[in-house]
């Protein structure tokens, strides 16, 4: 996570903290934290993860950087974020590769950690993920990219390239085809929602499936028509509704 200060949302606790998708940003939300934020009337933390936005940048090469325990990682960072932050308990919502670091998180650090929102997470790997992937390489890598241009925008230059190729790098690495959290799902005691569009090109629902039918705690699937990878985007009123009923339910 940033050892910047991450954006605050003011309202009271237990806040809502957002972790963004493997090529994300904070400013890549759109302003969804705090159309939910004001909707549930609760306070929320927006960070950049370490070499993304405007956070501490890698100092490591372009290609091959990221360890394929990196979502350990992310959320051992993100609990020492929380600390740092005297967040004694949060919610979190997390996106796509977020939403894998909340878990973790949770079964981790459970004292931390009120409900998991998760959205487009993965815990193992299917083959849809890495097509999509592998699609994304070569959308990155194409002339006058549009992808590239996003990812500028968002990181800037000294960071947007590291951003890309470790995220892709590591799930195309051979060794991750046998990457699987599933084996931590069970210490994941707090109440979880697990959100996924059914058009989602990274994942497919068996992905939420396994969240729900694996955590030791509460559990709900919300699979949402019409909506791919990123439903905060494209069904914002959908989400915020569910979060807001699935949170008022605490």
């Amino acid at each position: 996570m940033s050892e910047e200060h991450p954006v605050r949302i003011p309202g009271p606790s237990p806040e809502i903290v957002f972790l963004h998708e493997g090529l994300g940003a904070a400013t890549m939300w759109r302003g969804f934290p705090e159309a939910l934020c004001a909707a549930l009337g609760r306070g929320g933390l927006v960070p950049d993860r370490r070499g993304h936005g405007t956070a501490e940048p890698f100092d490591d090469p372009v290609r091959g950087g990221h360890a394929l325990d990196y979502h350990v990682r992310e959320a051992e960072a993100l609990i020492d974020l929380l600390q740092r932050e005297s967040i004694g308990q949060a919610i979190l919502f997390g996106h796509s590769d977020g939403g894998t670091i909340a878990l973790l998180a949770a079964a981790m650090a459970p004292e931390r950690i009120a409900a998991c929102i998760t959205e487009a997470a993965h815990v193992f790997v299917e083959e849809i993920t890495l097509a999509g992937i592998r699609e994304a390489v070569g959308a990155y890598e194409a002339p006058d990219s549009r992808l590239k241009a996003a990812l500028l925008r968002h990181h800037g230059p000294e960071r947007a390239e590291k951003v890309f190729y470790r995220w892709a790098d590591a799930w195309l690495t051979p060794p991750f085809a046998a990457w699987n959290i599933e084996h931590r799902l069970s210490d994941v005691r707090c109440p979880v929602l697990a959100i996924q569009g059914l058009d989602d090109e990274y994942g497919t629902p068996a992905q939420v499936h396994a969240i729900v039918d694996q955590v030791s705690g509460p559990s709900e699937a919300l699979l949402i028509e019409n909506s791919g990878h990123a439903p905060h985007l494209d069904s914002a009123d959908r989400v915020i509704e569910a979060v807001g009923r699935f949170v008022g339910d605490l």
